[in-house]
């Protein structure tokens, strides 16, 4: 019965290095990706999304998150979908930046937050439009996104629309 239990346990939970990244086992009611790669430099690839956006005169989607986070893991997860990454593509120049774990003091990549007028990230993902002229365009709804695994296919569609014609 014991060993039945703790095999439960650890199916759904994987403990890693003292970071705890929940269901391995994806259930749950969204798609999960890991995109957040510590190993890119941030700013070049902000950068180049800027670029890139200015030349398809589209916003920029930058997800600062990171893959222990659930919901940083939900939101990368919807952008791989057919109707919500299909909708990404037309609409926005996508970028993923790391940003460790900010809420314990070891937060990477907090100067690009900086640089769209954003003092602090309370928790993860956060996710930020940007003009193709480089003004942030949901400073004030960028933090809300940390319940990503809690919404529906419907809800993050519908903003990431609204979202793309701001300032359009």
């Amino acid at each position: 019965m014991i060993k039945a239990i703790l095999s439960g346990l650890f199916a759904a939970i994987l403990v890693i290095g003292g970071t705890v990244v929940a269901d391995a086992e994806g259930d749950h009611d969204y798609p999960e990706a890991r995109l957040y790669d510590a190993s890119i430099d941030a700013g070049a690839a902000v950068d180049a999304a800027l670029k890139r956006a200015q030349e398809r005169q589209v916003h920029v989607l930058i997800a600062f998150g990171a893959n222990w986070c659930h919901d940083s893991r939900a939101f990368a997860g919807w952008t791989q979908s057919e109707r919500i990454g299909g909708m990404i593509e037309q609409r926005y120049e996508l970028v993923f930046i790391n940003v460790g774990y900010p809420q314990a003091g070891d937060g990477h990549n907090q100067h690009l937050l900086k640089r769209f007028g954003i003092g602090e990230q309370e928790g993860t993902p956060l996710v930020l439009v940007v003009s193709h002229e480089g003004e942030a365009l949901n400073a004030e709804t960028a933090q809300s996104w940390r319940n990503t695994a809690s919404r529906s296919e419907n809800e993050i569609y519908g903003e990431l629309v609204t979202m793309a014609d701001k300032g359009a």
